[in-house]
């Protein structure tokens, strides 16, 4: 049995979407929450706050440049 990132311990808020996601990108997401700057933190929040639900992080523009850097 693969294990689960633990969002709760990065302290930010998780979308309720990632708990569908396979595990491998469930870990590929704690990876880039973990990676974060304070700045970065900041807009996350922000757009999590505003967009509630329709909020989709392997969509936003930092997780792509993030991956697309990865590599």
């Amino acid at each position: 049995m693969t294990e689960l990132p633990q969002f709760n311990l990065l302290n930010l808020p998780i979308p309720t979407i990632v708990i569908s996601y396979s595990a491998e990108k469930q870990r590929e997401i704690f990876e880039y929450l973990s990676e974060m700057h304070e700045k970065e933190i900041i807009g996350y929040k922000i757009a999590f706050d505003h967009l509630g639900t329709s909020f989709d992080i392997c969509r936003s523009n930092g997780f792509i440049t993030w991956k697309r850097n990865k590599v």
